[in-house]
């Protein structure tokens, strides 16, 4: 069975995703999309929603970190599946200090293997790379 934090980060993917087309900040789509699952665990929705309105509460800081650390990508012109996942990884790093950098890393990456391109995974790893070494400098990856 899939663990509370690996399904709260596809769920809060998907969120991000609907997010990006209709940027509002009330939560209409997120009661919608937690409706058609029922199955979520109370901790998988809470972790998801923090993760969620992290990112959109703090879009300009996490994307500067993402733009700071993909040199020849803009943002907008990333996949928006790629961009997203980056998003979410960026935040945890930057607020979620009981998850170790290896293991946003390895989660990031998992998804951008299962929901972005076939080259998504080595893209992810490499910017999440760089903002990992800035903002956790001397944790092990």
């Amino acid at each position: 069975m899939m663990g509370t934090r690996r399904r709260a980060r596809e769920c809060a993917l998907q969120l991000l995703y609907m997010w990006e087309f209709q940027r509002t900040t009330d939560h209409s789509g997120a009661v919608a999309f937690w409706v058609d699952r029922p199955q979520d665990e109370p901790a998988t929705r809470e972790f998801a929603m923090s993760l969620v309105d992290g990112v959109v509460l703090r879009i300009e800081e996490v994307d500067d970190l993402i733009r700071k650390a993909s040199l020849n990508w803009r943002i907008d012109r990333m996949a928006t599946v790629d961009r997203n996942i980056l998003r979410l990884a960026t935040f945890e790093l930057m607020e979620v200090a009981d998850t170790p950098l290896k293991v946003v890393l390895n989660e990031a990456i998992e998804l951008s293997k299962r929901y972005g391109s076939e080259d998504s995974g080595a893209f992810v790893n490499g910017v999440l790379d760089k903002i990992g070494s800035t903002l956790r400098p001397g944790q092990k990856k």
